[in-house]
């Protein structure tokens, strides 16, 4: 079926007060694997690749939105394509004739006022490129420039600071911070509930909560029902399908084949997209 556009997507979760997942592709086993799982559980999702996966790739991103695009299109559920974290002007203008529906273009380590500038200069452009432009307003955890920890004093989100971000940059959702991590392995980060429903009475965009991974079902639950419409995962997939490589060649290191290891890798990125959908969907 065709691609999706994000917004559509978006747009429907918010209507029915639930979430759409958005899943990070760095090889073609994730892709495959994450259209697997929605597969299995009827679910739509964001397949996303980042300014960090575009790096690992040399740099170019048509191949690998390519695949991504072409996945998405033999899909039986509707799939979006979303380019993730965004910091280099130069690959943001590449995302509209590469096949993205959207963009999350990323100033969040910039003063407030340079990320304002930044991210309305970026929106202007997506917009007249008919993107749909997603930004962050905080410090999520994890990231290289980062405070050390996403509890730190000063990181998490101000409402009264989004709304004034939201109507001055125009942008179309807000990744905010509220307690996540990106790159947790482990599943035990809080989140602050009460924030993130006075982000969504305050925010007249959706709210998009990174680093994912490392929230525990009930917490992620808890998040869509408080306010989060947008959940974005990656290091989970990472670790089912690293751990399944590992597993499988540590039963025969002999093994040459990639397709013998990297299969089952896929089919257990598929699992993991299929529990965080189910929990997603409850």
């Amino acid at each position: 079926m065709p691609m999706v556009p994000t917004r559509d997507l978006v747009t429907r979760a918010a209507t029915r007060r639930g979430c759409v997942t958005a899943f990070n592709v760095i090889t073609l086993e994730h892709a495959v694997g994450i259209v697997m799982g929605a597969e299995s559980v009827g679910r739509p999702v964001i397949l996303q690749i980042s300014e960090n996966a575009v790096r690992y790739h040399g740099g170019r991103l048509a191949p690998l939105a390519l695949a991504a695009s072409s996945i998405a299109r033999t899909a039986a559920v509707d799939v979006a394509l979303h380019l993730d974290h965004v910091t280099d002007i130069e690959l943001l203008y590449q995302a509209a004739d590469a096949g993205f529906s959207s963009v999350m273009f990323d100033a969040g380590a910039l003063t407030y006022a340079d990320n304002l500038a930044a991210t309305a200069a970026a929106a202007n452009w997506a917009h007249e490129a008919g993107l749909w432009i997603e930004a962050e307003l905080g410090y999520v955890g994890g990231k290289p420039d980062a405070p050390a920890s996403a509890h730190a004093d000063g990181v998490r989100t101000d409402p009264a600071e989004a709304v004034d971000y939201v109507a001055r940059t125009r942008v179309d959702a807000l990744a905010v911070a509220v307690g996540s991590s990106h790159a947790m392995t482990e599943r035990t980060a809080a989140l602050d509930h009460a924030l993130i429903a006075r982000l969504r009475e305050a925010v007249p965009v959706p709210l998009v909560l990174h680093g994912s991974s490392g929230v525990p079902g009930d917490e992620l639950h808890a998040a869509v029902v408080a306010g989060m419409i947008k959940i974005n995962i990656g290091t989970a997939l990472n670790v089912s399908l690293t751990r399944t490589v590992r597993d499988v060649l540590s039963r025969d290191p002999a093994l040459t084949d990639p397709r013998k290891y990297l299969g089952p890798a896929r089919d257990a990125v598929a699992t993991t997209v299929r529990d965080f959908l189910t929990v997603l969907a409850a």
